[in-house]
Formats: structure tokens, C-alpha cells, sequence
């Protein structure tokens, strides 16, 4: 595991997530026991026509299948108590698909003459455990897992709170502005109000 980065919770270390800590973090109760992730990753009706035990499935495939984890998990106590999705962009149909990727324009779309774009999709912090560092933390390991496999760009999709008020914390999934651009990205797109397109380039 690794030290927090400067500025996290005490307390709180980080790594490339292992299966059997985010299979316990997720549960059995709540959105994360029945989207296992895989929001992103199946398009148009994929996601509905695919059981939750489905997505378990798929989702423990991507630890099963020799490349780098799908994500990465902050741990304090012993206990995994956050989890951030970091994939190559590619990885989320979904994202590619989505309203605020396409009004990004060609500016976001284009990769730069083939650089290595990854995304940062979700995070989940246990309850009991949010505001704590836990969201910062995450998004730094976020960053130094996809530099490490190759990523020259790291790319999310944030919410504005201060254009969307009302947004709870099941709205918050994708992280908030305020959270990357505590990290170093900048906004390349904010032509959906209250959603913005940030990068932080990482090479």
C-alpha cells in the first residue's frame, strides 16, 4: 500500500484494488451490491438486461484477467473504506456515449494523436467514512495507478454542486468539481451546466 498523499486524512493508505477487499466493500445492500460498477461499461439496455450477479461476475472478470485493476482502494483500520473505478477510456461505452462527452466536442473526443486517455468513472466511500480524505485520497491513487499503466491523460466527469444544488449523494458518483480540481485537473468542457469534462495530464 502507499501513503496518503499530501493533504489526505490521516490514517487513510492506498493501492490498486484486490478483489476479495472490494467484493466486502460493496456488500450486499445499496447501489454498489447492484451496479458492481458496470454502469459505464454496458451500453443502452446492456445495463438493465444484466442481472446484478451478472455484474458481479463481469467485474471480478476484469481481476481475473491479467491486466492492471479496474480501480483502486483507500483503506484505514485494516479495512477497505473507498474504491475509485480508473480504466482506460475505452473501457465505458457509456461515457463515450453520454450527453456531456458529446457536447464536449472534438476537443475532448479526439486523442490527441493516440495518447493513452483514461477514465476516472465512480467512487464509492463506506458510510461512516465520507468527508474524511477518503474521496482525495482515492483520486490520487486514481492518478498514479493510470500514469503507471501507461496513461498519459487521466480524465473525469464531475459534478458542479454550485450549479447543481440539489444534487445528493447518489448524484455525486463521478466526484465533484471541487474534488479534481483540488487534484490539478483543469476543465476542458463545461458546456452541460453543472457537468464538466477535466484533465490532468500525467506524462
Amino acid at each position: 500500500m502507499t501513503d496518503p498523499p499530501h493533504g489526505a486524512a490521516e490514517g487513510i493508505t492506498t493501492a490498486p484494488a484486490e478483489w476479495p477487499a472490494v467484493e466486502q466493500l460493496f456488500g450486499v445492500r445499496g447501489e454498489p451490491s447492484r451496479c458492481w460498477c458496470r454502469f459505464f461499461a454496458l451500453p443502452g439496455n446492456g445495463f438493465a438486461a444484466t442481472p446484478p450477479a451478472d455484474r458481479k461476475a463481469q467485474l471480478k472478470g476484469k481481476f481475473d484477467g491479467g491486466g492492471p485493476a479496474p480501480g483502486v482502494l483507500a483503506h484505514r483500520g485494516g479495512s477497505a473504506v473507498g474504491w475509485c473505478a480508473v480504466e482506460p477510456r475505452q473501457c465505458y461505452p457509456r461515457i463515450l456515449r453520454s450527453q456531456v462527452f458529446k457536447a464536449a466536442g472534438p476537443a475532448v473526443a479526439d486523442d490527441n494523436g493516440g495518447e493513452s486517455v483514461w477514465s476516472v468513472s465512480c467512487f464509492v466511500v463506506a458510510p461512516g467514512h465520507r468527508r474524511s480524505g477518503v474521496a482525495a485520497a482515492l483520486l490520487a491513487a486514481a492518478v498514479d495507478h493510470a500514469r503507471a499503466n501507461g496513461a498519459t491523460v487521466v480524465e473525469g466527469y464531475p459534478v458542479d454542486p454550485a450549479q447543481r444544488p440539489k444534487a445528493g449523494p447518489a448524484d455525486l458518483y463521478q466526484g465533484t468539481l471541487g474534488l479534481f480540481l483540488g487534484a490539478g485537473f483543469e476543465v476542458v468542457s463545461d458546456a452541460v451546466p453543472g457537468r464538466a469534462v477535466v484533465r490532468l495530464r500525467v506524462r
